[in-house]
C-alpha cells in the first residue's frame, strides 16, 4: 500500500510539474510575442520621427537589433538595415507593406520552418507615402524549450528527487495511523475519520469470528472428549495419506509412539494389512483387515470419504479384536478337544460292547470287559461334568449362597476323598497350618480345592508326600498346595491353566486338562488368586489367596 502511494503521489507531481512548465512556456511565448510586437510598434514610431526629420541622414551611424527596412510606395527598397536595398526585390507585394500604403500602418508575422524562428513585421506610412518597417524574430515554443534543455532537465531532475523524498515521507506517514490500527481492538485506534466504518465494520467481524471460535472450540472438545473416550482407534488421514486427526486409542492400538503433524499415516505402521486398508480405502473401497501378532490382534475397518462426488481422504476405525479371536481359537480349540476327549472314552465302549455282542468274550472274561465299559464310563462322565462346571463358571451360572466357609475343614474332606489314590501310589498327604475363614460358595471351594490335590496325587511319585498348609493373614486366607512330583517345565508354566492342556501328555495319570482350568474359573468367580511355583523333577506348590472380606 506504502508503494503505491508513494508512486500515486510521485505521478502526480511530477505530471503537475510537467503540465506547470508546459503551460507556462506557452504563456510565456504569448506574452513576449505581445510584448515584442508592443516594442516593434514604439521602435518605428521613434524612428519615423527622425526619418520624416533627417531622411536617409538619420540611418547613418544608427545601430538597431531589429531589422529596419525603408520602402518607396512604389515597393522599392530604398534603405534596408540587413541587406544592400539594391538586390533586394520589390516589396509591394508584402502583406504588413500593403496594409500599411491602404491604412497607414501593417502588422504580419511569417514562420521559418527550417530556422523554427517566427519574424513579427511593424509598417508605418510616413507623411511622404514611403513606408518604414521594423522587424524581429521570435523563437516558437519548442525551439524555446530546446534551448533551456539542460538547465530544463537540471530543474525537472531535482524536481524528481524533491518529489520523491516528500512522496515518501507523504506515503508513510499516511499508511502509518493504518498500520499503528489493533485489529483485535480496532475502536482505540487513532485513526482518520473515513476509516470510522471500515473500523466499525472489523469490530463486527471481530465478535463474530470470536463467537464461532467458542462455538469451533466448544465443538472440538466435545469431538475430542467423544474419541479420546473411545476404545476404539480413530484415525482421518487425507489424500496423501497425511493424518489430519487422531485419537490415543489409535497410537495404543497401532502401537505408535506418536503421530507428528502431517506425517503419512504409514509411519503408524508398517504392516502389510494396514496398508492394503489404506490403499483401497484411498482408492474408494471400503476395506476391512485384520493385524495379527504374537499377543494382540487389531482390526482395521477403513472407509473413503467423498466430498462433491470427489474423494478427499479416508476413515480408520481400529479395533481391538484380541480378546474375541482369543475366545475364536479357545472355542474351536475347545470344540476339538471336547471331541478328541470324547471319542477316546466313546470308541474303548463301543469297541468292547461289540466285542461283548459278538460272544467273542468268554465268561469268565465277562467282569473284565464290562469293568472297562464301567471305567470308560465314569470317565466320560466325569469329563462331561468337569465341562459343566467350566460352562458354569464361564456363565455365572451358580446360584448357591455365598457363606463364611472353614478353609481348613474343606482341605481336610478333600483329602479324605483323594485318600486312596494317594494310598494307591504310597504318597503321603499332610494337612498343616491353621484354622482361616474365606468368604466363598463351599461347591466351588471344594472343587478347587479337590482338583489341586488331585493332580498333586496323580502327578506325585511313589512314595511321595502332598501337604496342604491353610493360614490366616491380615490381609487374606492362604491355602497352599504342596507336592513333591514331576514339577512343571518352565515353557509350559504360562499355559497349565488352560482348557485341555497337559503339560505331559505321555505321563500315565492321563487326565482330561480341565482341572487346572476349573481351578482358575473357579477362583476368578470367587475374588481368588492362584499361583504356582514349581521347579522339573522337584514338585510344585499351588497357592489359593482369598482376600479376608468379599
Amino acid at each position: 500500500m506504502t508503494k503505491r502511494i508513494f508512486r500515486s503521489i510521485l505521478t502526480v507531481s511530477l505530471s503537475v510539474l510537467l503540465v506547470g512548465i508546459l503551460l507556462l512556456v506557452a504563456v510565456l511565448h504569448g506574452y513576449f510575442e505581445t510584448r515584442v510586437e508592443s516594442e516593434l510598434e514604439s521602435q518605428t514610431q521613434y524612428i519615423a520621427q527622425g526619418v520624416e526629420n533627417a531622411g536617409m541622414d538619420y540611418f547613418e551611424g544608427l545601430s538597431s537589433v531589429s531589422r529596419i527596412t525603408w520602402v518607396d510606395a512604389d515597393g522599392t527598397v530604398l534603405y534596408d538595415s540587413k541587406e544592400d536595398a539594391s538586390h533586394m526585390e520589390n516589396h509591394a507585394d508584402r502583406e504588413e507593406i500593403r496594409e500599411a500604403i491602404a491604412a497607414g500602418e501593417g502588422r504580419s508575422a511569417r514562420y521559418s520552418e527550417t530556422l523554427a524562428q517566427k519574424t513579427i513585421y511593424y509598417a508605418l506610412r510616413l507623411s511622404d507615402g514611403t513606408v518604414l518597417r521594423v522587424s524581429d524574430t521570435q523563437y516558437s515554443v519548442w525551439a524555446l524549450v530546446a534551448q533551456a534543455l539542460q538547465p530544463a532537465a537540471i530543474i525537472v531532475l531535482c524536481a524528481c528527487v524533491l518529489a520523491a523524498v516528500f512522496a515518501s515521507r507523504a506515503s508513510r506517514e499516511i499508511v502509518r495511523p493504518i498500520n499503528e490500527i489493533d485489529l483485535a481492538n480496532p475502536g482505540e485506534s487513532v485513526s482518520y475519520d473515513e476509516l470510522t466504518p471500515l473500523l466499525a465494520k472489523i469490530r463486527s467481524q471481530n465478535r463474530e469470528i470470536d463467537r464461532q471460535m467458542v462455538k469451533l472450540r466448544r465443538r472440538q472438545e466435545e469431538f475430542t472428549a467423544i474419541t479420546e473416550n473411545m476404545g476404539e482407534g480413530f484415525l482421518v488421514i487425507d489424500t496423501r495419506t497425511h493424518v489430519l486427526s487422531h485419537n490415543t486409542a489409535a497410537l495404543r492400538l497401532l502401537d505408535a509412539a506418536e503421530a507428528p503433524a502431517e506425517t503419512s499415516v504409514y509411519t503408524l505402521n508398517r504392516a502389510a494389512g494396514f496398508r492394503r486398508a489404506v490403499e483401497e480405502a484411498l482408492a474408494g473401497r471400503r476395506s476391512e483387515q485384520l493385524l495379527e501378532s504374537e499377543d494382540a490382534c487389531r482390526q482395521v475397518i477403513a472407509s473413503p470419504v467423498f466430498q462433491d462426488e470427489h474423494l478427499s481422504g479416508a476413515v480408520l476405525v481400529i479395533l481391538d479384536v484380541t480378546e474375541k479371536e482369543q475366545r475364536e481359537n479357545l472355542r474351536r480349540e475347545f470344540t476339538a478337544n471336547v471331541s478328541h476327549e470324547l471319542k477316546t472314552p466313546l470308541t474303548s465302549i463301543s469297541g468292547t460292547a461289540e466285542i461283548l455282542e459278538n460272544g467273542f468274550v468268554k465268561a469268565e472274561d465277562v467282569p473284565h470287559f464290562a469293568g472297562n465299559i464301567h471305567r470308560e464310563a465314569l470317565r466320560l462322565i466325569g469329563l462331561v461334568n468337569d465341562i459343566i462346571q467350566l460352562s458354569r463358571l464361564d456363565e455365572g451360572g451358580f446360584t448357591a449362597e455365598w457363606v463364611d466357609c472353614d478353609v481348613q475343614e474343606t482341605a481336610k474332606n478333600v483329602l479324605e476323598q483323594v485318600g486312596a489314590a494317594a494310598e494307591a501310589k504310597h504318597v503321603t498327604l499332610t494337612l498343616t497350618g491353621s484354622p482361616c475363614t474365606a468368604r466363598a460358595v463351599p461347591q466351588i471351594l471344594e472343587e478347587i480345592v479337590y482338583n489341586l490335590c488331585d493332580n498333586a496325587v496323580k502327578y506325585n511319585r511313589d512314595g511321595g508326600s502332598v501337604c496342604v498348609r491353610t493360614e490366616q493373614t491380615p490381609k487374606a486366607a492362604l491355602l497352599t498346595v504342596t507336592d513333591t512330583g514331576i514339577g512343571i517345565p518352565e515353557s509350559a508354566r504360562s499355559r497349565i491353566f488352560e482348557r485341555f492342556y497337559r503339560a505331559d501328555k505321555s505321563h500315565p495319570a492321563g487326565g482330561t486338562g480341565l482341572g487346572l482350568s476349573i481351578v482358575k474359573h473357579g477362583s476368578a468367580y470367587l475374588g481368588a488368586t492362584v499361583s504356582v511355583e514349581s521347579e522339573l523333577g522337584k514338585g510344585s506348590t499351588f497357592t489359593l489367596q482369598f482376600p479376608s472380606e468379599n
